[in-house]
């Protein structure tokens, strides 16, 4: 049978095939894994496993999280500005943008005041802001009402979640080590 697999024969290839495939699905996802260029990933999550995805174009909600009223995307991730951004610019690309998602495109949210409007991503790509601030969501928030990036200083500044006032949250205390690896 191991011969079989080295060098199949014409009326054998059903086992190679079966153990190929998947060796070649593996392949493909390490190439895709490892392919960023220092700028921003595009839409979708962009690493962990959180299954959360940065909204294209859509409409943004609000929730209550830690005593207050926070922007979140249509799934009711926790929606994050970061303190290294101008109006005009973000400075979160490559391996910053894979753990904290731009939010793509331009968006809303029923109800809230405050002005919404887009930015030119150095990838090209558009990112919504919400009164100046370019949005993202994080990828150690694992499920919607989670605000594990807040206050949390990687990649050279602090996050904050986005409330509804447009003022930065008050930072909440991460866990220890919540920092280590961003």
């Amino acid at each position: 049978m191991l011969r079989s697999l080295a060098t199949p024969k014409a009326g054998n290839r059903r086992p190679w095939m079966l153990l190929a495939l998947p060796a070649a699905a593996a392949a493909a996802a390490l190439v895709v894994g490892c392919g960023s260029s220092g700028t921003s990933s595009s839409g979708g999550s962009s690493g962990g496993s959180s299954g959360q995805a940065a909204p294209a174009a859509g409409s943004l909600k609000t929730a209550q999280i830690g005593g207050a009223t926070v922007l979140t995307n249509s799934k009711g991730f926790t929606l994050y500005s970061f303190a290294l951004d101008t109006p005009a610019k973000s400075n979160c690309n490559g391996t910053c943008a894979a753990n904290w998602p731009p939010v793509k495109g331009s968006v809303t949210a029923p109800g809230v005041k405050g002005t919404f409007g887009t930015i030119k991503r150095s990838d090209g790509s558009t990112q919504a802001t919400f009164n100046g601030h370019p949005l993202y969501t994080f990828t150690a928030d694992t499920s919607p009402g989670q605000a594990k990036g807040n206050g949390l200083n990687a990649f050279g500044g602090v996050w904050h979640e986005d409330t509804t006032s447009g003022s930065a949250a008050p930072a909440s205390s991460p866990a220890p080590g919540s920092g280590a690896g961003y």
